[in-house]
């Protein structure tokens, strides 16, 4: 496909609200879209986290956060009109991966990826939180909440203890 074409489309998804989904047949390897946003420092991104959770606790609602670490110094807050990547849903068996280069977040396949597939990636989250961050990715490897790959093990045993 052109490089100048979108190799995605938006679409309504089973696993979060929206999603992004291959509008095409993708291949293994392929940088499919960048994550894009404004480049905010660590101590911005604090800020914008706590006034987002204070507002979902007086709401009693779980939302969407848009910031993605991009170094130790900043990160890039996507919710902005012109991200479409940040309708990228998490899944923990995801197709995608994402890549820093040159200060620029990128998507890219880790699997070939067939036309009309949802394009997912592990959001990487850590386990502080886990119980607000709830996963409907339905894979075989899912916990059942956000948690990066290397963490689910010790998810299941401590969800384990608590049954």
């Amino acid at each position: 496909m052109p490089s100048n074409q979108k190799l995605y489309i938006r679409k309504n998804s089973k696993i979060h609200s929206s999603g992004l989904f291959a509008k095409t047949d993708i291949e293994k390897g392929s940088r499919i879209i960048e994550y894009r946003g404004l480049k905010i420092t660590k101590a911005q991104s604090d800020k914008i986290a706590d006034v987002h959770i204070a507002a979902n606790q007086k709401k009693g609602t779980i939302g969407a956060v848009y910031i993605f670490t991009l170094n130790e110094r900043y990160d890039i807050n996507g919710k902005v009109s012109w991200n479409l990547a940040k309708y990228i849903n998490h899944s923990c068996d995801p197709n995608c991966e994402t890549d820093i280069i040159r200060g620029k977040i990128w998507i890219n396949s880790i699997k070939d990826i067939k036309k009309g597939e949802e394009l997912t990636y592990d959001y990487g989250y850590d386990m502080h939180y886990f119980e607000d961050h709830p996963c409907r990715c339905n894979s075989k490897n899912c916990v059942g909440f956000i948690v990066r790959s290397n963490l689910r093990w010790r998810l299941k045993k401590k969800l384990a203890k608590k049954k």
